[in-house]
């Protein structure tokens, strides 16, 4: 008989970093939702159409890590709210680009200061182990170089 390995779940690391995310998004998402009524999928498209420019469907679900239909489904509410328009790729009709509109670009100059805020309280709560999770991060996100 094989002997079971002692798991600890809470030391596991996927575990531990998927919770923190969550719970960081969550804390962000309150911010957002209640002062500027926006999900965090829509959240995400906006910051990618912010730092990127024009860009499809698909280039936000690499990017961001999200699911196509939710990236989808969160550009059609924008778009239904003057943030962002959609236009198809002439070159290939299975394209979506998806741009932001001036009240889109608006929204964003309100919603940056806050994130920046935000972001600022977490690098202050983590004090002196900020830039080891961030040297961390950068070593895990960097596409398994």
């Amino acid at each position: 008989m094989t002997e079971t390995p002692n798991f600890d779940l809470n030391a596991f690391l996927p575990y531990r970093l998927n919770a923190a995310a969550a719970r960081i998004s969550r804390a962000f998402a309150e911010r957002y939702r209640e002062e500027f009524g926006i999900s965090i999928p829509e959240w995400r498209v906006l910051a990618h159409l912010h730092q990127s420019g024009d860009v499809s469907v698909r280039d936000i679900e690499a990017r961001a890590d999200m699911e196509k239909s939710k990236v989808s489904r969160a550009a059609s509410r924008l778009e239904a709210g003057g943030y962002i328009t959609k236009a198809v790729n002439d070159s290939d009709r299975r394209l979506v680009s998806l741009r932001l509109t001036e009240d889109g670009r608006a929204l964003v100059a309100r919603v940056l200061p806050v994130a920046m805020t935000f972001q600022q309280e977490m690098l202050d709560r983590l004090g002196d182990a900020a830039s080891g999770l961030d040297q961390g991060l950068s070593v895990l996100l960097d596409n398994g170089k």
